[in-house]
């Protein structure tokens, strides 16, 4: 059974000090440690994995890079230009991409837009910080009469995430956005570094293994900065 104990992180880097300090050694940053509750415990099951029922983990193996097949990545091509040239291409299977930009700029409306707009795609758009409702008007005031399989959950907690990921079964997730998850592993409240190195981590791992790309939208500050931990700028 894991047992819980505290430790102070940097608000501003996510460095992690077992004592408070007055200023962090990593980003030189003043006042900036908070104590929060981490769960410790080596044999914890990775939080999508534990989910899914009788799914085989990968198990990889070194190989000579000459003995390497190399096959061109089938990209998903949205009808949006520019986000296709942003992404170098087309959406990546298996990547995580983060959409950051300040309040009110458009990243939900953008992101809801990407779901409406591929027919033949099936979208999982989970959102934290509207309601189905809210979403739904949105969907109307954009006008698009589509057909696309865009399924709709308001959801916070990162383990009902993967098991309603595991019934859809998308090709693409959206998370809107990270700052509103959390997990039960871990006792801090959603936002702090921890939660959200937790939740990351977890949607990387869920990403890289399923190959479903997943989309996380973060927040920025004034100053032009992602909100909350830079750990989530470094993952």
């Amino acid at each position: 059974m894991a047992k819980s104990k505290s430790a102070y992180f940097c608000q501003s880097c996510g460095y992690e000090s077992p004592k408070w300090l007055g200023q962090c050694p990593s980003c030189r940053q003043w006042n900036t440690f908070v104590e929060e509750m981490v769960s410790t415990g080596a044999s914890r099951v990775p939080e999508w994995r534990s989910t899914t029922v009788g799914s085989a983990k990968r198990q990889n193996k070194a190989a000579i890079i000459h003995e390497i097949v190399y096959s061109a990545e089938q990209r998903i091509i949205t009808p949006d230009k520019e986000l296709n040239r942003v992404l170098g291409g087309g959406i990546v299977p298996g990547s995580l991409v983060l959409i950051g930009g300040e309040p009110g700029i458009g990243k939900s409306t953008l992101m809801l837009q990407l779901a409406l707009s591929l027919p033949k795609t099936k979208v999982l758009y989970i959102s934290g910080e509207e309601s189905e409702q809210q979403i739904k008007m949105r969907a109307e005031r954009l006008s698009q009469q589509s057909r696309a399989e865009c399924y709709i959950l308001t959801e916070t907690s990162i383990q009902n995430i993967f098991k309603q990921a595991e019934a859809v079964r998308p090709d693409i997730v959206v998370i809107d956005s990270i700052q509103t998850l959390h997990s039960q592993q871990i006792e801090s409240a959603p936002g702090s570094v921890s939660q959200v190195r937790e939740c990351t981590a977890e949607l990387l791992r869920y990403a890289k293994e399923s190959n479903v790309p997943v989309f996380i939208v973060g927040h920025i500050t004034k100053d032009g900065s992602i909100a909350g931990p830079k750990v989530l700028e470094h993952m």
